[in-house]
């Protein structure tokens, strides 16, 4: 399969052309829920999801028989700073267990109804520590790009993205710093569950890459390249990607949506396709869904990661296209409208 984004150039290009909504499906789907047996706006967000789905989907009663959860998963070089309460050797064990069918993932994957597909990117090669270089060179970023590009299908009625990788809350915090403003305490986490010593460490760790980085990071391949990591860089491909073919997208927690902001940095309209699944735990995630403009559908307070968060908000999605679907109108019920 050929790359999506060739060059820099070429997403550069895909990001500034970015495919727009089909007013019409939206307004045809919203019509039906107008007519339907209840009173109007009364199933809330539910209504909106499915007026939502229609739009991304160009069909005015939209469908969820194809819906693919993808995790990506990346080693950072960052993580020998001691930012994280695991070992990198974790990532791979991770996705085995994810392979095995042992983790949360497959079972809400399964209880969504949802494809998991997952997709471990040179585990055995983690990225360059960010503090002392960009973490990836121009063609690393590319090929992860293009490696979250490839899960895009142009069946999919929906793609949940999420991801797996040992330090990759510290790889987040400094891309939602760089990407909108405020500093290292701002956006830092305890993540897996750190504080002491590494919370410190993964504090002077992101202040360290946004000092180092400050000057070169005007762009978003730049802030993805230089402060990402491959399973970052998949899930912002992921997104492109799904932009370009009309899939609508369901994000997961912080680290997820971390991938996202570079792009919206430079081009806010990009998150147009994309509904987040859920607030995490994890502090800085709702001021990053602020930033973004997106509304999470739950807050369970789960800081599991894996689209684990997600994965539950798609059987959210399934109830609004339910009951957008099969629900009477007035005239076919013959119920008296107000």
């Amino acid at each position: 399969m050929s790359p999506v984004f060739e060059s820099v150039a070429a997403f550069e290009q895909a990001l500034h052309q970015l495919r727009t909504v089909d007013a019409a499906a939206c307004a045809d789907a919203a019509a039906r829920q107008d007519v339907l047996t209840k009173p109007r706006g009364s199933l809330g967000r539910l209504e909106d999801i499915a007026v939502f789905l229609a739009g991304w989907q160009g069909r005015a009663r939209p469908r969820l028989d194809h819906g693919r959860v993808a995790i990506f998963a990346g080693n950072h070089g960052v993580a020998a700073r001691g930012v994280s309460a695991y070992p990198v050797e974790v990532t791979a064990q991770m996705v085995a267990n994810f392979q095995a069918g042992g983790a949360a993932i497959n079972a809400l994957a399964g209880a969504a109804g949802l494809e998991l597909m997952v997709v471990p990117i040179e585990l055995d090669r983690p990225t360059a520590d960010f503090v002392d270089a960009p973490a990836m060179s121009v063609e690393e970023c590319l090929a992860a790009l293009n490696l979250g590009a490839a899960v895009v299908a142009p069946d999919l009625d929906l793609l949940v993205l999420g991801e797996m990788g040992i330090g990759n809350s510290t790889a987040a915090a400094a891309l939602s710093a760089a990407s909108f403003g405020g500093s290292a305490r701002d956006w830092v986490g305890p993540g897996t569950g750190v504080h002491g010593s590494a919370l410190d460490a993964k504090l002077a760790a992101v202040e360290g890459a946004l000092e180092r980085h400050r000057i070169a990071t005007t762009s978003a391949f730049e802030l993805l390249r230089r402060l990402g990591g491959r399973e970052i860089a998949a899930i912002a491909g992921a997104v492109l990607a799904t932009r370009q073919a009309g899939v609508p997208v369901l994000l997961d927690g912080f680290i997820c949506s971390s991938a996202v902001a570079p792009l919206a940095m430079e081009r806010p309209e990009i998150t147009e396709h994309c509904l987040a699944g859920h607030c995490s735990a994890e502090p800085g995630h709702a001021r990053l869904l602020e930033r973004l403009g997106l509304a999470p559908i739950l807050s369970l307070g789960m800081r599991l990661g894996e689209g684990s968060g997600a994965a539950v908000a798609a059987g959210v999605v399934r109830a609004a296209l339910a009951a957008h679907d099969q629900m009477a109108s007035f005239a076919e019920a013959g119920v008296a409208e107000a």
